[in-house]
């Protein structure tokens, strides 16, 4: 393998709490019940929609607006696991594998470590190799700080299937 083999993208993604009672807070797949929602055309999962942007940056394939854009009415409402999954298709197709996704979450609001396992889990069956997530607080500094809403990054790492010539298999 040379260096053209492995790729390596960054996701963004940042929420506002919502007003809306109603709203369920999602991150990583899991339901925080009790805490307020965040406001977006999907579930607002920050989570997903970080590790999603990450895989497609990684892969050159664009972006999560590119995608799932939130003028469409098809992803009003859309689980981020669905789309995370979709992604993930993306990338296979396009030959490659993922070696890792590590994401940091910036929020005072919820604890995320008594949920750290679960959520991790959730995201590791889907993408098919270990995700991990950090919890990290903005000491009170910004919109973030104040509890307005939440941030995620993260960073991910791909492989370029190889096919072996002997035996026409494909390995990571």
């Amino acid at each position: 393998m040379n260096a053209a083999d492995f790729r390596v993208g960054q996701g963004f993604d940042i929420h506002r709490f919502s007003d809306d009672p109603t709203r369920v807070l999602v991150l990583g797949g899991s339901v925080f019940e009790g805490e307020r929602g965040l406001e977006g055309h999907s579930d607002a999962d920050a989570i997903s929609h970080a590790c999603s942007d990450a895989l497609l940056g990684a892969a050159g394939l664009g972006d999560i607006g590119m995608h799932f854009p939130d003028t469409d009415p098809r992803w009003k409402g859309a689980d981020s696991l669905t789309l995370l999954r979709h992604v993930v298709g993306l990338i296979t197709a396009d030959g490659w594998v993922v070696s890792n996704i590590d994401c940091a979450v910036v929020c005072e609001r919820p604890k995320l470590a008594p949920r750290r396992d679960e959520m991790q889990a959730t995201l590791t069956e889907i993408v098919g190799s270990p995700v991990t997530i950090k919890g990290n607080r903005a000491e009170r500094l910004g919109a973030i700080g104040r509890s307005e809403g939440i941030a995620c990054f993260a960073t991910a790492l791909l492989v370029r299937r190889e096919v072996s010539a002997d035996s026409g298999t494909e390995t990571p």
